[in-house]
């Protein structure tokens, strides 16, 4: 029987009034508030695992305690004095509240503004971006974050959203109890860090487990100590190795004296969270076929603080290639790591990144647990540290993504992303497939010439048309430009469309007059910035399990205006890190390398004309809002992964041709486009795959601070 509080508050001085929305799991069978004497029941069985209690209070309540009540037990979760002498004082202290708030508001981005100068610049900032910093300067004072997120990259503010979750266990059995090994490699730990790292496996309130250590041949006595304290514990096993073999061969040696179903993975000097196995048995009693389960993690600082968490996305193969994003703590069946073979010495420093990308080529049986599970100690000679204070785990890590290609048979060159520790995949390609560009357009001859223009300037791919499609245009200076541009080159057609702005008819219609391989969808509005991009983008759209590629687009200020699309964010959808800085790296290098998203805008979309087709092409029902994101959830559905390169970039002028909705009849259409995708892909919405479901829905990677 498990629960999460997500929201509690009581308020209201007159009229006290209840608000608390509780996570249950399906062992709950009701939910008891008990008003002061009165009990009012809520019946749970029937209900989703979400549930919310938004009810009146009586006026001369004093305390009101919510339990809840499964499988025999009857637990508070809940409790709360809030007789006149509490509200009276809270009415008393609400114009300082008010008063801190408003200093705050303030405050705050210039702090945020102080912080930057010094990082950045050390206060020596260039001419050329102090308008740029003023400028974001006076955006965050128009258009404020909500007060109630948390920077998950700020120390202070992650460690405040972790002591504010209340998630709690009552419940601990299970019909399926598989044995769980967890591995130990050991070489001169630090005692004190070993010692806390073995009590972390120890507490575990899943109880079928073994640990499982080698050491190998240790030279400091000290570690050694701290194993021969745990040589009589029958949870513990011990390997002393008589040479070092270095981190894969001690690993391997763990291994093989494991008698476990399942294996998972603890260095020396970090900590696994008491509930840790708790949480992977509860996923593999919902799918017993699982192969490879992996949680979210953070590190610890010098200073013991949590820091540097990372949220991860649901399985996500590009990613993969991007990064080891699994890391830790990982468990992985033992018939599938026999299978496709133990940790390998050549790509010690990677030795699990190797491994991850071989187990995820023979199953797609992987889940993803959201929550902080495991502690990475930041110690200097560890990865965590810095990463790139470890050149050899890097060029490791880009050996086993070489061997990972070769072996998959996919031609194609890694190279190192020169902002981040990560790495970018370019996919060569051989045969050069035929691909054709849709451009639909309405006049605007400037803006469509310095299209047209960007194309030809920075492609090097020479298997492509233009298709312009020229929706009632009017202007002569656009239809001359229109001719001309036609008899200039012969791989541009033009093709009329007279009818009703559609985006998704008049994208479909041209689709169906062509004779291509692929599709790249481009408004007129755009300018190609990446040499090469073209190349760029259909190497990674020939890759069979990649549906829609996408590519970062700018505004022509050289802000972000598109790196992947989040289901979900502020209503149906929104575009990542709108408005960030060119060379802003993003969330664990979101804006540096490729990534997975659930969806890319279709102001520059690419994707196969045999995938486009599989699912209908463009949804003409949604004629001008969320086409391209009903396009790219139609793929998911089958079974594809849509990617963003962060490497390939555009200026998006957005929405020169037709115009913003700011008319009644194009509002209340949107009005109408909203509705059709919440009652068309309410689930997909609720639920995007490659966003972390900790993160906030109303700022893109926030957390949210708890009522």
């Amino acid at each position: 029987m498990e629960y999460e509080i997500l929201e509690k508050l009581i308020y209201g001085i007159k009229k006290p009034h209840l608000y608390l929305k509780i996570n249950v799991d399906s062992n709950i069978e009701k939910i008891e508030i008990h008003i002061d004497k009165n009990v009012k029941i809520i019946d749970t069985s029937k209900n989703e695992n979400e549930i919310l209690i938004d009810m009146d209070l009586p006026s001369n309540i004093k305390k009101v305690e919510v339990y809840i009540v499964g499988q025999g037990h009857s637990i508070s979760i809940y409790n709360k004095r809030y007789d006149y002498m509490v509200r009276t004082l809270k009415i008393l202290s609400k114009p300082f509240r008010m008063l801190w708030d408003r200093i705050s508001f303030f405050v705050r981005p210039i702090k945020k503004a102080i912080k930057i100068a010094w990082t950045r610049h050390h206060f020596l900032i260039p001419p050329h971006r102090i308008k740029r910093y003023i400028k974001s300067l006076n955006q965050n004072y128009k258009h404020p974050m909500p007060t109630n997120l948390l920077n998950p990259e700020s120390t202070k503010e992650y460690n405040i959203w972790l002591n504010q979750q209340n998630h709690k266990i009552v419940d601990l059995s299970f019909k399926y109890k598989p044995l769980i090994s967890i591995i130990i490699p050991v070489y001169n730990a630090s005692p004190t860090d070993l010692e806390l790292c073995i009590q972390s496996a120890l507490n575990q309130t899943y109880l079928n487990f073994e640990i499982c250590i080698s050491d190998d041949n240790s030279t400091q006595q000290e570690t050694k100590d701290v194993l021969k304290k745990y040589e009589n514990n029958d949870k513990v096993k011990i390997n002393y190795r008589n040479k070092n073999g270095m981190i894969s061969k001690n690993m391997n040696s763990a291994i093989e004296i494991s008698s476990g179903d399942f294996i998972g993975f603890l260095d020396n000097d970090d900590l696994l969270d008491k509930n840790a196995l708790y949480y992977i048995v509860k996923e593999l009693n919902s799918n017993k076929k699982l192969d490879l389960i992996y949680t979210d993690e953070d590190k610890i600082d010098e200073n013991g603080k949590y820091c540097e968490p990372n949220f991860k996305t649901d399985w996500a193969p590009d990613t993969l290639l991007s990064m080891n994003y699994i890391c830790h703590f990982t468990v992985i069946r033992r018939k599938v790591l026999e299978k496709v073979g133990l940790f390998r010495s050549e790509y010690d420093g990677a030795q699990d990144y190797d491994l991850f990308l071989r187990v995820t080529e023979v199953t797609t049986a992987i889940s993803h647990i959201p929550k902080i599970l495991y502690h990475w100690r930041k110690s200097p000679n560890s990865t965590a540290a810095e990463s790139g204070n470890k050149n050899y785990a890097r060029e490791a890590g880009k050996k086993a993504l070489g061997a990972a290609l070769k072996r998959r048979k996919i031609s194609a060159e890694v190279r190192y992303d020169e902002r981040t520790p990560f790495y970018i995949i370019n996919y060569k390609v051989i045969k050069e497939p035929k691909i054709s560009i849709i451009i639909p357009t309405k006049d605007c001859k400037d803006i469509l010439e310095k299209c047209i223009n960007s194309i030809y300037e920075k492609t090097k791919y020479k298997n492509y048309e233009i298709v312009i499609v020229d929706n009632n245009s009017e202007k002569e200076e656009t239809l001359e430009y229109l001719q001309k541009v036609q008899e200039e080159h012969e791989n541009i057609r033009i093709i009329k469309d007279n009818g009703k702005f559609n985006y998704s008819r008049i994208n479909n219609d041209a689709i169906k007059q062509t004779k291509c391989d692929y599709v790249m969808l481009l408004n007129n509005d755009t300018e190609v910035l990446t040499e090469g991009w073209l190349t760029t983008m259909v190497g990674y759209a020939m890759q069979k399990h990649i549906g829609c590629v996408g590519a970062k687009l700018l505004y022509p200020d050289y802000t972000v205006q598109h790196a992947g699309v989040i289901l979900g964010l502020g209503g149906v959808a929104s575009h990542a890190y709108i408005g960030a800085h060119r060379d802003d790296l993003g969330y664990l290098g979101r804006l540096s390398v490729p990534y997975d998203y659930s969806a890319n805008t279709a102001a520059c979309l690419l994707v196969s004309r045999k995938k486009f087709d599989e699912v209908d092409g463009l949804d003409e029902n949604l004629e001008v809002a969320y086409n391209d994101i009903d396009f790219n959830i139609k793929l998911l559905e089958k079974g594809y992964y849509n990617v963003t390169l962060q490497q390939v970039e555009l200026i998006h002028y957005e929405s020169k041709s037709r115009g913003f909705d700011t008319t009644p009849e194009k509002k209340k259409r949107f009005e109408q486009e909203i509705k059709y995708m919440m009652d068309k892909w309410q689930y997909q919405i609720k639920n995007d795959k490659f966003y972390n479901k900790n993160f906030s829905k109303k700022a893109w990677f926030q957390l949210e601070r708890r009522k």
